[in-house]
């Protein structure tokens, strides 16, 4: 496991808590944080599971390439920019590898690396966390579950809404950061991919906001942000007419972050400020970490719904922080489908070399008993029989 950040604690927590698990690395840049972590994961760990501490820079090829040659599969936690440079490392190493994702252009550059992956023996997953992840992986599952039902092979929409959000929202900003502020800005500031008319199109972000209500919440707002359907435009383009992933906010923030994006504070592009280069997105970051971070319960909402005419089925989630062990919403949600997914390459039950996609190769079944059995409760509503074959 690369990265001892939120999400690499929680994921190296949810390995060693598995039977079949004998061994767990937490690799990070920062030894004393990597040994911190290797510490709590011991210290909740499953009898016999061996959960050692190593010193990794993840822009370091070369050294990831040995680390992960002593282990059946590697998940990266660190910010998306690594994971190519991770995920040819893994190939080398003959290592099955997963990521969090977060951005488009590097997915697709992973998955260009499938045919040397399967003639190693490995996987590659990118994209499993929570959206994209576990929120495509649900989506694949409706698809299923409603073509099957209507015995046609054509669904009207598939909608995935997913938000982390404060559990009590404080004014002004109504937000607290609860992953990657790089991952954040890249969501907000990035096209977004969907189908629309059962063709793939490049949409603005922060786009098409609609009211969103669920039980025990006030009315939220929903948006487009990047990265959110990953792969899913592809795999259903001709077979779903509506596509798209819209993420959750408290609707106060929704025109604040699209004031900040008009004004061009998530640019990439250096601008010379008193003899100095400096990007836009560099000083949007620093104040973001500044104003958002925090440590207060958090709640993650999701909702997946597959619509064929006027018939529609979904799942719901509303998961929040676990008091016991502090991981937050966003942790459990987002490493733990990561967690399963390569311990399902691992372990054969996902017997696909090459390329894996969240929304059709992972076995949703299993993926939702799983994650139910971790205590995140996945309700599916409206639906009739089970299907997990590939779309």
């Amino acid at each position: 496991m690369i990265g001892a950040g939120m999400m690499g604690k929680s994921a190296a927590f949810d390995m060693a808590r598995s039977e079949a698990v004998t061994h767990v690395t937490v690799a990070d840049q920062d030894g004393k944080l990597a040994k911190k972590v290797a510490e709590f994961v011991t210290a909740n760990a499953s009898k016999g599971v061996k959960v050692v501490a190593a010193k990794l820079d993840a822009a370091n090829q070369g050294a990831a390439e040995k680390l992960m040659s002593k282990h059946d599969g590697t998940l990266s936690c660190v910010p998306y920019f690594f994971n190519l440079g991770l995920a040819k490392a893994a190939v080398k190493a003959s290592c099955h590898f997963a990521d969090l994702g977060g951005n488009n252009t590097v997915v697709r550059q992973t998955l260009a690396l499938a045919k040397k992956a399967e003639k190693r023996g490995i996987a590659l997953a990118p994209d499993c966390g929570l959206s994209p992840g576990m929120a495509s992986i649900l989506a694949g599952d409706l698809f299923r579950r409603i073509t099957a039902e209507a015995k046609k092979p054509y669904v009207d929409a598939l909608r995935l809404y997913v938000g982390g959000l404060p559990a009590k929202p404080k004014a002004p900003w109504r937000y607290q950061l609860v992953f990657s502020v790089e991952g954040l800005i890249n969501e907000y500031s990035e096209p977004a991919r969907v189908l629309k008319g059962g063709k793939l199109q490049v949409i603005e972000p922060l786009t098409e906001p609609e009211d969103f209500d669920i039980n025990g919440f006030e009315r939220l707002v929903a948006f487009h942000t990047s990265g959110g359907t990953s792969t899913m435009p592809e795999t259903f383009e001709g077979k779903v007419g509506e596509c798209f992933e819209k993420t959750l906010r408290y609707p106060e923030h929704f025109p604040f972050i699209r004031g900040l994006y008009d004004m061009g504070l998530f640019s990439s592009e250096p601008r010379k400020i008193n003899g100095h280069k400096i990007t836009p997105r560099q000083v949007t970051s620093d104040l973001i970490l500044e104003k958002f971070a925090g440590d207060d319960a958090d709640v993650v909402i999701m909702r997946i719904e597959a619509q064929v005419g006027g018939r529609k089925i979904s799942y719901e989630c509303v998961d929040r922080q676990d008091k016991k062990t502090q991981l937050t919403a966003m942790m459990r949600t987002t490493a733990w489908p990561a967690s399963q997914v390569l311990q399902m390459l691992c372990n054969g039950t996902i017997a696909k070399r090459g390329a894996i996609y969240q929304e059709t190769d992972v076995p949703a079944d299993t993926f939702v008993s799983e994650m139910r059995k971790r205590g995140i409760e996945l309700e599916l509503l409206g639906a009739g029989q089970s299907a997990s074959a590939r779309a």
